[in-house]
């Protein structure tokens, strides 16, 4: 079996180092990965090939979940950086997002009590979508300057997506 474990996500499946990817393009080699590399292909090859093939589909099922997302392959090109998005540790946001998300969670407590429910959510939902979809096309500006004001910048839009997918979440089990 011909395999590096070494590689990155982007090498994993053949692709550049881009922020832009077309994801029927990835899973189409996801699929070709998961059938060349599946342990079942393997059952009967020596404990190092076995052992090779389940380490492989664990990477391979990784780097997909990562790439097809577009926050995750944010924070993971970020990270092949060298640059943490601080999710953890770092609580600093802008002052005009915190604004707009607490708009945003005032709507959302409103919608749940409306007599019009669905239409508030409906209505909620599409904003969120659109300036999630407003970051991302940003945060694609942002990676392709490559430079380091724009790296700090994208790092930021990543931390607003997440806060925007978390209540688009919400949203979505409230409907």
């Amino acid at each position: 079996m011909q395999a590096d474990l070494g590689k990155n996500y982007f090498e994993l499946f053949d692709l550049p180092i881009t922020f832009d990817l077309d994801v029927t393009d990835l899973a189409v080699r996801y699929r070709d990965l998961q059938r060349r590399f599946h342990p079942d292909r393997f059952a009967s090859a020596p404990e190092p090939d076995r052992r090779l093939s389940l380490q492989l589909t664990a990477q391979i099922n990784a780097a997909f979940q990562a790439l097809k997302d577009p926050v995750a392959r944010a924070r993971y090109l970020l990270g092949l950086q060298g640059i943490d998005t601080g999710e953890d540790t770092d609580t600093a946001m802008d002052a005009a997002f915190l604004v707009e998300q607490m708009e945003l969670r005032e709507s959302l407590a409103e919608a749940r009590e409306a007599v019009d429910r669905h239409a508030r959510l409906e209505s909620l939902r599409q904003r969120v979508d659109e300036e999630f979809a407003a970051r991302s096309a940003r945060l694609r500006d942002h990676f392709a300057e490559n430079s380091e004001p724009a790296r700090r910048k994208a790092r930021n839009l990543v931390r607003e997506m997440q806060f925007l997918r978390k209540l688009a979440h919400e949203v979505e089990e409230l409907e």
